[in-house]
């Protein structure tokens, strides 16, 4: 597996979800055209990332798992567009569905880059854990009758910080893998 490749995308990924929290918690206000086109490029970027996930590392075991959650979150991203237009409420079910469903697959491919090159992947089993319970409440908060959409910058937030955590993680244990140069 391409370490460097792994970390940049992990950098990139969570460099992303921070920077669309900070835009979403300053859009949404009203749910127009603005708010729509971000909440669709939220799940554009997990589909993105599964894809540059994908050529980095073709030959790995969960190759699989990344191509359902690139082809899930691609429709997700046409579902929650569409969702946009019927409201809040349809807004929150339709993220929490796919938040539960790619929680539920970053947990899978955590499970299976455990080894220790790959940093154990302890920040992706969280985040993965946190996305599945997060997107059962979703759907809770949007039967509720008063769904509020703030929940998803913070969503995005979290998952943007384990992204960079699991970054730190592998550079760090690709630096102390290398070998030190010999002291005279």
């Amino acid at each position: 597996m391409n370490i460097s490749s792994l970390i940049k995308l992990y950098l990139g990924r969570g460099l992303l979800a921070v920077a669309w929290a900070a835009a979403f918690a300053s859009a949404h206000a009203e749910l127009d055209a603005v708010a729509i086109a971000l909440l669709v490029g939220y799940p554009l970027i997990d589909a993105v990332s599964s894809l540059i996930d994908l050529r980095s590392n073709p030959d790995r075991s969960e190759r699989r798992v990344t191509q359902f959650n690139g082809v899930l979150s691609t429709v997700a991203a046409v579902a929650v567009g569409v969702a946009g237009f019927g409201g809040a409420a349809a807004v929150l079910h339709v993220f929490g569905a796919w938040a539960v469903v790619s929680g539920a697959a970053q947990v899978l491919v955590g499970l299976r880059r455990r080894g220790p090159e790959l940093g154990q992947q302890w920040p992706m089993l969280v985040a993965g854990g946190l996305s599945f319970l997060v997107g059962i409440f979703y759907n809770f908060q949007a039967l509720d009758g008063t769904p509020a959409l703030d929940v998803l910058s913070v969503y995005a937030t979290g998952g943007g910080v384990f992204f960079l955590a699991q970054a730190a993680l592998l550079a760090w244990r690709a630096r102390r893998a290398q070998p030190r140069a010999v002291q005279r």
